[in-house]
């Protein structure tokens, strides 16, 4: 039953696919009644334009294309300008990895903190509350203007934008632990340390790793606008750069790798999700 579902789900995907090809093909033919035009004046208005087609969107064909010469050449480096797409999304997953490693060293710990101490809850919940609802992009002037380098103004803001939803939900999942595996360790008399390593992270782990979860597609998302503000190199620049050069093409093509590492990032984060879930 399970099988049949999925080759049936699956041939739904082909055919939404198939079709929005088809609607983006035909949204980009050239309209009724072409005329030929002065060369000069095509050069003047466009091409698109001169023609009389309806969008100077690329079509489905052209985008393939240039998605197939970044495919068999992802790496290159021709220049500041010019360089592969594959370099463009090594540099902004290494940026997205880093901060978010920083935001998983600090968020787990104050997160147990909180879960565990109404106390510590109490002190911090006046910072949470304010700075949670700040864009990470407001922290980017305030970054640059301390660090003084963008790679590293970067990473501090991935570090903002992915510390605040594991940090909610580990000390959500801390304080979620049943009482009566505490009260057990209590009677056994664990120590603190070995029961926060022994009960409480395993019983914590699924809502943690939801938390981590968001934080990564959080991450993803912020990096892009983030090096589309300070430039350089990431496949927010490669995409803003192409904007620059009136590359649509590219621009597309930038668009769909960011979507399908966006992907297998959550995908990796939800394998990891299940792999520390255990049954009630």
């Amino acid at each position: 039953m399970n099988a049949a579902f999925d080759w049936r789900a699956l041939l739904l995907s082909v055919t939404l696919f198939l079709l929005l090809l088809g609607v983006w093909h035909v949204a980009t033919l050239p309209s009724a009644g072409q005329q030929t035009v002065d060369p000069e004046y095509a050069k003047l208005v466009g091409a698109a334009a001169a023609t009389g087609q309806k969008s100077a969107l690329p079509g489905p064909a052209e985008v393939g294309a240039k998605l197939w010469s970044h495919v068999i050449n992802p790496i290159y480096d021709n220049g500041p300008n010019d360089k592969g797409i594959g370099i463009q999304l090594a540099h902004s997953l290494m940026r997205v990895l880093a901060g978010f490693s920083l935001a998983a060293l600090v968020a787990i710990p104050v997160g147990f903190l909180i879960g565990m101490s109404p106390t510590v809850y109490k002190a911090l919940d006046p910072f949470i509350q304010v700075l949670k609802p700040v864009s990470p992009l407001a922290w980017m002037p305030l970054a640059l203007f301390t660090l003084k380098d963008s790679g590293i103004s970067a990473i501090f803001v991935i570090f903002i934008c992915s510390l605040w939803p594991m940090l909610i939900n580990t000390a959500f999942g801390v304080a979620s632990v049943r009482r009566e595996w505490l009260n057990v360790a209590r009677t056994l008399e664990v120590g603190p340390v070995r029961k926060a390593l022994r009960v409480i992270l395993p019983a914590a782990a699924p809502t943690i790793m939801t938390g981590m979860r968001i934080s990564i597609g959080i991450a993803w998302l912020v990096i892009v606008a983030a090096e589309m503000l300070v430039g350089g190199t990431g496949i927010g620049y490669f995409v803003w750069n192409e904007w620059n050069n009136l590359s649509i093409s590219n621009i597309v093509c930038g668009i769909l790798a960011i979507g399908l590492v966006g992907m297998v990032l959550d995908r990796v984060l939800e394998r990891l999700a299940r792999l520390v879930t255990f049954p009630e």
